[in-house]
């Protein structure tokens, strides 16, 4: 019991606490330790002694405790010397621009935000940016980030060790950038946001399919960017697309614990007021009529979030809109999705045609979901052999114990139907 209320309330404080401890501490490497070291405790007290009344508050005072004992013997150690200077010089909070008081007097900033714009400084490279963010913002594990990164977990621990030391002999500031410098910044930091919600959304290596920590934690920190920068329509297209998205928890996982797909949910169980608040907010920020990639993504998810049923869903609409945000995002994974919404408005064979092309390059060649998708479109055309390959591709490639169950799902009915239509 106490083993699982520590997993719990790890996934969803550690983020809160690691936060505070680099600030206090100046080191990202001594913070996590300082965090693991909390950890063990309530490991070894909390089975003896009972839970405490407030187990993150409990966990923040006893990490904060190990951060100065570890932070006092590196101070005094022989092998530091002494021209190096006290760790903590990298973190000037202490002297913060004028936009971050200006946000700090609204009570914008916290040390979540503080941090995920230190992971994003330009100093490092697009993959440290996005891998630092999931590991202390996000608590997941080296092995969950190279899982998602599709990378040996070997690659991801070394990038993560080189960012940390870039951070510390770079000097690089623990805090909001200053307003000039703020819209430059915008863009990376919104992307990594929507990556911890995804993560969160579709977990990688997870029991369930969906974090909703993680979610809830992508969603409050889009809410203070939305704040901290009112003025620029994609950090509140964000914001609409997560709230849009996250409405649909509940309805994504069967009694089983298995995905259910879009066209599958009980619409009832979705949470109308979040796609209320959503769709208010990507109308007001495509109506500034400056057009960014997650307005055009908040868009598509308005589109099904407000259709009444899956027949009622506006597919030629969502396929013009895919085609808009290919303009933005010319990826292969956004390709795959424009390619199903052809299928869903003109049928699935020219969305086969796409997919086939897009999997000739083999760019998406152990992603899971171009194998998914392909066979589900297999099997509205009525080509069971080939949707049979197709799902037992997937299935060799998927991870997530959910996701798994609704292909094996799909495969038995497809051999069903294969059968039926045997003369």
């Amino acid at each position: 019991m106490i083993g699982v209320v520590l997993d719990q309330v790890f996934r969803r404080e550690s983020g809160k606490v690691l936060a505070g401890l680099i600030r206090a501490l100046g080191d990202f490497e001594l913070a996590e330790e300082a965090l693991q070291e909390s950890f063990a405790r309530a490991a070894e007290v909390w089975p003896r002694e009972g839970l405490p009344d407030k187990p993150a508050a409990w966990l923040t005072t006893v990490a904060r405790r190990c951060g100065l004992d570890l932070l006092r013997r590196r101070r005094t150690s022989p092998l530091v010397s002494a021209s190096e200077g006290p760790p903590d010089q990298a973190t000037p909070a202490e002297e913060p621009d004028a936009s971050a008081e200006e946000a700090l007097r609204s009570g914008v900033v916290d040390d979540r935000l503080r941090l995920l714009f230190t992971c994003c400084h330009p100093s490092l490279a697009p993959a440290a940016q996005a891998s630092l963010a999931l590991r202390t913002l996000g608590g997941l594990s080296t092995r969950e980030i190279a899982r998602a990164f599709v990378e040996p977990e070997s690659t991801c621990a070394q990038r993560l060790v080189r960012a940390k030391r870039k951070i510390l002999e770079a000097r690089i500031p623990y805090r909001v950038p200053d307003r000039a410098a703020l819209p430059e910044r915008f863009t990376v930091v919104l992307s990594v946001v929507y990556l911890i919600f995804n993560e969160g959304y579709s977990a990688t290596e997870h029991d369930s399919l969906v974090r909703v920590d993680l979610c809830a934690e992508a969603i409050r920190i889009a809410r203070l960017l939305v704040e901290l920068l009112p003025e620029e329509p994609e950090g509140r297209g964000l914001l609409a697309l997560l709230l849009l998205q996250h409405a649909r928890r509940d309805a994504r996982v069967g009694p089983a614990g298995e995905l259910v797909p879009l066209e599958e949910q009980d619409r009832a169980r979705w949470d109308h007021a979040l796609i209320a608040e959503g769709t208010s907010l990507v109308q007001a920020a495509l109506a500034e009529q400056k057009l960014g990639p997650y307005q055009v993504q908040a868009a598509i998810a308005a589109l099904h979030d407000g259709a009444a049923g899956p027949a009622q869903t506006d597919w030629p609409q969502i396929n013009e809109l895919y085609r808009v945000l290919l303009r933005f995002l010319p990826t292969p994974i956004v390709e795959l999705n424009a390619a199903v919404a052809l299928a869903m408005a003109r049928g699935p064979e020219q969305g086969l045609a796409w997919i086939d092309t897009l999997a000739a390059r083999e760019e998406l060649a152990a992603y899971h979901l171009l194998h998914a998708a392909r066979a589900d479109l297999l099997r509205r055309a009525g080509r069971f052999a080939e949707a049979l390959a197709a799902y037992e591709r997937a299935l060799g490639l998927v991870r997530n114990p959910a996701e798994r169950a609704f292909l094996e799902r799909r495969l038995r009915e497809v051999r069903e139907l294969s059968a039926s239509a045997r003369p």
